[in-house]
């Protein structure tokens, strides 16, 4: 099939927001939507990440659908996946190491280092199995840890308990987690809550299927997929009742709420871009979504180098905070505006890939 247009633009809007709400001019003067909930709840900020992870679900599906119809899959394709897995693992290091390179306190798991575990394990699950079995797969990921967190002893016998840092994943976190965690006693990507970060990659397993069901017309897809987004919405919400919208806990009703409005949006984008041929307003996404990863690596590095001190203690995004808020703009715009014109920087930097057709495979 020809390549989805709809899914590159929402690849690349995704990581376009990821950088907005990764790099305020100061974390103090932050709107909030563009923070993450404080604990359970959900804002805008929070469906950003799922939303990544639900497009490497489905691009998984269209990438290597040619492969698994070819039937025996070759020992040289799976250690493509194993490679590019690991540069994605080392990406997120190097991001981790940057630019001190302070080993005694690397905290190992973060973003690449989640969706780099995701991409390997729904690959292989998309090469080795069929449908259904992926969809059971997902079920025992989600119910395997709604079970775990809500049911299992820990620490001094408590159960049930999902305080920050006073929990089944992140008491399980603190045994089997290398190296330093992001809040000193949990991790919001730590290596058990990465279970139902699995379940979301498979949501965006199956929807990729359906995309790929030639026995579907287009518009047959189209119902298909906004009704399982619905489904999936409404079964998270109900979830919710018992087991609450948490993103730092990645829960469960947390995953099929994400899941279903990434789905809702994929279907309005495939009916609008793919469908209608409505291209006006899509550049941005489609430029971002080309080289993502890479876009998402840019960020991090050239953010790091704005805060490296020129003028006494202060760095180019102190100094902008600084001089906005003397003139007497408010902090919290300040704070915004840069956000979005570190964004269009990083924009510019992969438009000139985009025009001269460099794509960095990672």
């Amino acid at each position: 099939m020809k390549r989805l247009v709809s899914l590159d633009f929402f690849r690349g809007l995704t990581i376009a927001l990821m950088i907005i709400v990764n790099s305020p001019g100061s974390w103090s003067d932050v709107y909030a939507p563009l923070l993450h909930a404080d604990w359970h709840g959900l804002t805008p900020t929070d469906c950003v990440f799922p939303f990544f992870l639900f497009i490497v679900g489905v691009s998984i599906a269209l990438a290597y659908s040619k492969k698994k119809a070819g039937g025996e899959i070759s020992r040289a394709a799976y250690t493509k996946i194993i490679k590019r897995s690991i540069l994605i693992f080392a990406l997120g290091l190097f991001l981790a190491l940057f630019p001190k390179f302070d080993f005694a306190n690397l905290r190992v798991m973060g973003v690449l280092q989640r969706i780099a575990i995701v991409f390997l394990f729904c690959s292989l699950l998309y090469l080795k199995t069929s449908w259904r079995t992926q969809l059971r797969v997902g079920i025992v990921c989600l119910v395997g840890y709604w079970v775990v967190m809500k049911l299992f002893p820990f620490g001094s016998g408590e159960i049930g308990v999902l305080e920050p840092g006073n929990n089944v994943a992140a008491w399980i976190d603190r045994y089997i987690t290398p190296g330093r965690m992001y809040r000193t006693t949990w991790d919001p990507e730590g290596l058990f809550s990465t279970i139902p970060a699995i379940g979301t990659g498979i949501f965006g397993l199956l929807i990729g299927q359906i995309i790929l069901n030639k026995d579907l017309t287009q518009n047959r897809k189209l119902i298909w997929i906004f009704s399982w987004g619905t489904v999936a919405l409404f079964a998270g919400h109900i979830w919710s009742w018992f087991f609450p919208l948490n993103k730092a806990l990645w829960t469960s009703s947390y995953v099929l709420v994400t899941g279903g409005l990434a789905t809702l949006f994929l279907a309005a984008a495939m009916w609008f871009i793919d469908d209608q041929g409505w291209k006006r307003g899509t550049k941005l996404g489609v430029v971002f979504g080309m080289n993502a990863i890479t876009a998402y690596v840019l960020h991090g590095v050239i953010f790091r180098l704005f805060q490296i001190p020129l003028v006494g203690d202060q760095g180019i995004q102190s100094l902008w905070m600084t001089g906005l808020g003397d003139i007497g703009i408010s902090l919290k715009f300040a704070s915004f505006l840069w956000a979005l014109i570190y964004m269009l920087l990083i924009y510019v930097i992969v438009y000139i890939m985009y025009r001269k057709k460099i794509f960095i495979k990672i």
